[in-house]
């Protein structure tokens, strides 16, 4: 067979630099060089990124490919495959010709393949009187098999980096389970320390971690978190090593008393409180004649909008976003992560959220928030609790709150909080559905 002439391709499409890089690759082939197709078609698969290709211009490829008779591709054979576009297009699933067009390109661009058109485009092959090919004219897939090593290397190094990345990924999640429950061991165990520096810490660090991270990015929060989770594992030993060596939870009765020091001072504090925030609520309603339906989210917010400063940009828009942002509450008001598990369990998380949502609203009104929760939990486990007038309370208060007052003397109110006067305006609807209601 003769050297092919053709270096240029037929019609309006122009000759690029990056196709006579590609034909230079295809001249410097070792001349003994022979390659499994299928081998170097999976390798390029793994670096399709790296090389530009698409997913649609790698079918196109492996069509190109199934058109060359032998699995083994040589150096000093016939490296052109002639196919027309209509049976490329049968081979590559009934692709569409544009699409098939477009994406030879890409495979051209890539330096996978190159063109190799005859005088008036057409794709065809010469042959002598013996049968052999003497002239080929459609695309040569010399560049796979000169750049066959290459693609090998590429691929080890694409692994590599998967690798990498899938380990950086698990070490972060390991170590974020790991400070979450240390921290929670802390709270529940009464060790002394500054248990909320720990969770401002820990929620910076995981608030910067984005949707798609790079390995570099993950492996550098890795190593703060890692730092994070050692002086915490630290302290949690360091205090260990101080109890009695004999105190365990199965028969130390001393463990089991400071198992949860704050349980007994959360519970009589909060059985002090009953009556904040609407807490002598089976008092004063009749549970019977509340709404059966769940309360709706605007409302909940409208009554407890100190919520939103806990969330990024105060979106709260579904009751999984007020359940985070009641997570986030929690250590603030300084409840245990046992008396919000029980509140959990007792009241649902929607429940549960709304009832802290709301104790967060009035927290300065309230002396333990923790006793109250474990106290309203108790209430709710006897059927004497609703969120409902709780919720009621804290609008209507919004509502007296709304009427015009004169200015105070001192000045304006302190940055960052509501005032009395205009803060809040309700619908003739809410206001009715208030009024209806029993004070």
């Amino acid at each position: 067979m003769q050297t092919p002439l053709s270096t240029t391709p037929f019609g309006r499409r122009p000759m690029t630099l990056g196709m006579i890089s590609s034909q230079l690759a295809a001249k410097a082939k070792p001349e003994t060089a022979i390659v499994h197709k299928w081998h170097v078609f999976q390798h390029i698969k793994e670096v399709r990124q790296v090389l530009g290709a698409t997913d649609r211009a790698l079918t196109i490829l492996h069509a190109l490919l199934s058109f060359h008779p032998e699995t083994a591709l040589e150096a000093d054979g016939e490296l052109i495959v002639w196919p027309s576009n209509e049976q490329l297009m049968a081979r590559a699933n009934g692709m569409p010709p544009t699409t098939l067009r477009r994406h030879l390109s890409v495979l051209v661009d890539c330096g996978l393949i190159i063109r190799r058109d005859s005088p008036n485009g057409k794709r065809y092959a010469r042959k002598g009187q013996g049968g052999e090919i003497e002239q080929a004219y459609g695309f040569d897939l010399a560049p796979i098999v000169a750049r066959a090593e290459e693609y090998k290397t590429l691929a080890g190094a694409v692994q590599a980096e998967k690798k990498a990345f899938r380990v950086a990924k698990e070490r972060l999640t390991i170590l974020r389970r790991d400070i979450v429950k240390m921290i929670e061991a802390g709270l529940d165990e009464g060790v002394p320390g500054n248990w909320k520096r720990f969770q401002h810490a820990y929620q910076e660090i995981a608030g910067r971690i984005p949707r798609t991270a790079s390995r570099q990015l993950l492996e550098s929060l890795g190593g703060e978190m890692e730092t994070l989770r050692r002086e915490i594992r630290e302290l949690l030993e360091t205090f260990t090593k101080t109890q009695n060596p004999d105190a365990n939870e199965s028969h130390s009765g001393r463990h089991i008393q400071n198992s949860n020091p704050d349980l007994s001072s959360e519970s009589e504090r909060g059985l002090a409180t009953k009556h904040e925030a609407g807490g002598d609520a089976a008092a004063n309603h009749n549970l019977r004649s509340l709404p059966k339906r769940e309360l709706p989210l605007g409302i909940v917010l409208d009554a407890c909008p100190n919520i939103r400063w806990l969330i990024k940009e105060g979106e709260i828009r579904h009751w999984k976003d007020l359940v985070a942002a009641a997570e986030l509450a929690r250590p603030m008001l300084g409840i245990s992560p046992s008396a919000w598990r029980e509140a959990r369990e007792v009241l649902s998380d929607q429940q549960a959220a709304i009832t802290l949502a709301a104790i967060y609203q009035k927290a300065d009104q309230i002396n333990s928030a923790g006793g109250y929760l474990r106290s309203l939990t108790d209430r709710a486990k006897a059927g004497k609790f609703s969120v409902w007038p709780m919720i009621m309370a804290l609008l209507r208060a919004k509502l007296d709150g709304s009427k015009p007052t004169p200015p105070p003397a001192g000045g304006p109110a302190e940055q960052g909080k509501p005032t009395q006067s205009g803060g809040y305006h309700a619908s003739a609807e809410l206001r009715a559905s208030l009024a209806r209601r029993p004070k």
